[in-house]
């Protein structure tokens, strides 16, 4: 459990710094285009893949916890 703690948090590490990266702006507001550069791309491409290994993670989890049988309490 330690170990998908540690992966968690370095995940949520990157898609932080990938989110919250402000976008480059240009001084003259006629140069703004609305295009997207490779490297918005590429950082949002790197948040929606650590999401995706994020949701693998929990739900292989889920997954493991739901398949491991239920002990019945017995009396003493």
């Amino acid at each position: 459990m330690h170990d998908l703690t540690v992966v968690l948090t370095g995940i949520v590490a990157v898609v932080t710094a990938a989110i919250g990266r402000p976008l480059p702006r240009s001084a003259d507001p006629r140069d703004d285009r609305g295009a997207v550069s490779i490297e918005q791309v590429l950082w949002y491409a790197a948040a929606a893949v650590s999401v995706a290994v994020v949701a693998a993670i929990i739900w292989s989890q889920i997954r493991d916890t739901a398949s491991t049988p239920v002990q019945s309490p017995s009396a003493p």
